[in-house]
């Protein structure tokens, strides 16, 4: 009787470098209507001075789609360095033409297919044994949704350094949401509990989505892009119910009851 094969690859997890995985991951589109660096700076400076440190450390995704008519030359290095300094790292492009594309390629930007898809996936490497790797960990804080659309609903506490996305549809927490922590949804968010991280509704460009929450105490309240920090919400709002929503372009947050 012959023995069955057997792989001769070592399975001892100390002898493995990297394992690489595919994993998706919601990045903030930054659509780009001038490529003008001058004026870019200018009204980035005006609307981040609103919440500077509001997106610290955030994967960006340049979005090309508007400049792909005309002939638009992107300085890219240049373009990272200045949304860099506003806490957008940029890892890649969607659309744009080929010679936009191209430069972005030289600039070792990733190269994403169309915005208009869902969250892009990216490959990410995890370290298992070389701890002088400059490979990232994956997240485990980030709390991952299939690619689905529907409803979720979330019945425990989001804590601080959690992320929940409610992909395609409304997101419900029946209990609070952490100072620290994001809920993000493309439909509306409902929080039974009190409402003290961040919440962004109509995240992929709803502007009749809307956040309704139990005890409003939040960091920041968005509805597709339109935001509002805790600094701008009238003191006689926080700690009551409450529901935000878009009305002639502003945000507008009223109390309940």
């Amino acid at each position: 009787m012959t023995s069955a094969p057997h792989s001769t690859e070592s399975t001892d997890p100390a002898k493995v470098s990297f394992l690489l995985k595919r994993r998706a991951h919601n990045l903030m589109i930054f659509e780009l209507h001038n490529p003008n660096i001058v004026q870019l700076a200018l009204r980035l400076k005006d609307h981040m001075a609103q919440a500077p440190n509001l997106f610290k450390n955030t994967p960006t995704v340049l979005d090309l789609s508007l400049l792909e008519d005309g002939f638009k030359v992107i300085d890219f290095p240049a373009l990272g360095s200045l949304l860099d300094n506003h806490g957008l790292t940029i890892v890649g492009i969607t659309g744009g033409t080929e010679a936009q594309r191209t430069a972005a390629a030289r600039a070792r930007l990733a190269l994403f297919s169309s915005a208009s898809q869902t969250s892009p996936s990216e490959s990410q490497a995890t370290l298992a044994q070389d701890p002088s790797s400059s490979l990232p960990q994956p997240s485990e804080k980030s709390a991952e949704q299939p690619d689905c659309a529907s409803n979720l609903v979330l019945r425990q506490t989001v804590r601080a350094g959690q992320q929940v996305y409610a992909r395609g549809g409304d997101l419900i927490v029946e209990a609070s949401v952490n100072e620290g922590s994001e809920v993000v949804a493309d439909g509306d968010i409902h929080i039974y509990g009190t409402l003290r991280g961040r919440a962004l509704a109509g995240a992929r460009g709803r502007d009749d989505a809307r956040i309704w929450c139990q005890n409003l105490d939040a960091e920041l309240v968005s509805i597709n892009g339109i935001y509002r920090t805790r600094d701008s919400i009238e003191p006689n709002l926080i700690g009551k119910a409450a529901v935000i929503e878009i009305q002639q372009e502003k945000l507008i947050i009223r109390a309940l009851g």
